[in-house]
């Protein structure tokens, strides 16, 4: 499949992608309008505020998540990279005297290294990224412990500044969540690499044969999402104020979930970061919502399980219609 056919494959033509986006907001517009009949209280701007200022973590993640999931792989490692990235923050702001900014952008070093690593390893030997990164997985959470020596790490107001800063009654990190789906959207559909990324999930061997560096491509995709669950790790430590060890738990689950709903094929060849966005904002006021109708934990993994499954199946017969 050529780059071109595969970026058709990505998007479809303008009127199929926006039904597309419309399909999205309508079910959205749907969870909110249910919820605010059964909910109480749901229908409130704190509402959204609470469900905007908590997702930017699980934004910026999916963000790296629907690139990886495009080439046809799979990162298994978000949340624990997420943790070792927060650790080393922590440590450097908590016992080492480390200015924010400084703190930051070694996290998102951190968190670039592994995901870099993930990438060289599924380029060097032909390794599903499945256990590559499930090794990553078990050895960043590992680093993240031995990172903190199993204690929590406060920080305080000296990072909590970030989250508790507010624009229009939105949060800065949320609004760094929304710029980088914009980049994130902008590289899918308007750049060449971005072409590359469609075609070599379509079809990485005619990718290859067509001359494209594909090995290259992968290696920056991988590492990109690395330095994505670096940038989630700086969100979620200054909402937290602290740095554990066991955070990020379970995010990777939560971002492919997100990516699935979204609409982006688990075959690759196919996806899109707004999309994406919207699945994250989905799980998100499901999530709240059933939590307001009182519902425990179990029943919502219930739910959001049973959703997931609908979003595979939907995308199966999405595609089926498209051949």
């Amino acid at each position: 499949m050529t780059a071109g056919k595969a970026a058709g494959a990505g998007g479809g033509g303008m009127p199929r992608a926006i039904a597309d986006y419309l399909g999205m907001l309508g079910v959205l517009l749907a969870l909110i309008v249910f919820f605010s009949l059964t909910a109480p209280n749901f229908l409130t701007v704190r509402t959204f505020q609470t469900i905007a200022n908590q997702a930017p973590d699980a934004i910026v993640i999916a963000v790296g998540m629907t690139f990886v999931l495009i080439i046809g792989g799979i990162d298994l490692s978000v949340g624990s990279v997420m943790a070792l990235s927060g650790a080393v923050l922590g440590v450097g702001m908590a016992q080492w005297g480390w200015s924010l900014p400084t703190a930051a952008a070694v996290g998102l070093g951190v968190g670039l290294l592994c995901g870099a690593a993930n990438g060289a390893l599924t380029v060097r030997w032909p390794i599903p990224s499945f256990i590559v990164t499930l090794g990553m997985m078990e050895i960043a959470r590992g680093a993240a412990y031995l990172t903190v020596s199993s204690q929590t790490q406060y920080v305080g107001s000296r990072i909590g500044v970030l989250a508790d800063t507010r624009v229009l009654g939105l949060s800065l990190p949320f609004l760094i969540a929304i710029a980088v789906v914009v980049v994130g959207q902008a590289v899918l559909s308007g750049t060449t690499f971005g072409r590359h990324v469609l075609a070599i999930g379509a079809n990485e061997e005619a990718a290859r044969l067509s001359g494209l560096a594909t090995g290259r491509s992968r290696l920056i995709v991988f590492a990109a999402c690395g330095m994505l669950s670096g940038l989630a790790s700086v969100i979620l430590v200054s909402r937290m104020a602290s740095a554990d060890p066991n955070m990020g738990t379970g995010y990777e689950l939560q971002a492919i979930a997100a990516v699935v709903i979204g609409g982006t094929s688990l075959m690759g060849g196919r996806g899109s970061v707004v999309k994406s966005f919207f699945g994250v904002l989905i799980i998100a006021v499901l999530g709240y919502g059933l939590a307001q109708m009182g519902a425990q934990d179990p029943t919502k993994r219930v739910v959001t399980g049973a959703v997931i499954v609908a979003a595979v199946i939907a995308d199966y017969y999405r595609g089926r219609m498209r051949r």
